[in-house]
């Protein structure tokens, strides 16, 4: 059965999303009166798998943006309005980002934070009132 783990180590971001957005352009031109066959059910089951790689691909991208910005001075204030939410949403997200790659460690297929890591990232954050 296709799942996001069993396809996430096989692409990057990029790929993933290129392989979402061929398989999405097939299924949408098929009975548009074009020679495309509709998906079958794998291939469904491979769009979703990828839409969820997709998402998580990005949103750790976007976290380890969120910390180089805050390593680069920015304010929860100025993050959080870049990422259109407040600063105390921004800053609750990132640390719950954190405690998952603490928990993600050593596991097969995951990178995940170490001790010293989740220390360092834990000082680079901060609190919400700071910066």
């Amino acid at each position: 059965m296709t799942t996001p783990q069993n396809i996430e180590s096989q692409h990057t971001l990029l790929t993933a999303v290129a392989r979402l957005d061929e398989l999405r352009v097939r299924d949408s031109l098929a009975g548009a009166g074009s020679d495309a066959e509709a998906l079958d059910r794998a291939g469904l089951l491979e769009l979703l798998a990828l839409s969820e790689v997709v998402a998580r691909k990005a949103a750790y991208g976007r976290q380890l943006t969120v910390r180089a910005a805050r390593e680069a001075g920015a304010s929860w204030s100025q993050i959080g309005a870049a990422l259109g939410t407040s600063k105390q949403a921004a800053w609750e997200s990132h640390m719950r980002w954190i405690d998952v790659q603490a928990e993600v460690f050593g596991r097969p297929g995951q990178m995940g934070f170490d001790e010293d890591d989740v220390a360092r990232a834990r000082a680079v954050a901060g609190g919400p009132e700071e910066g």
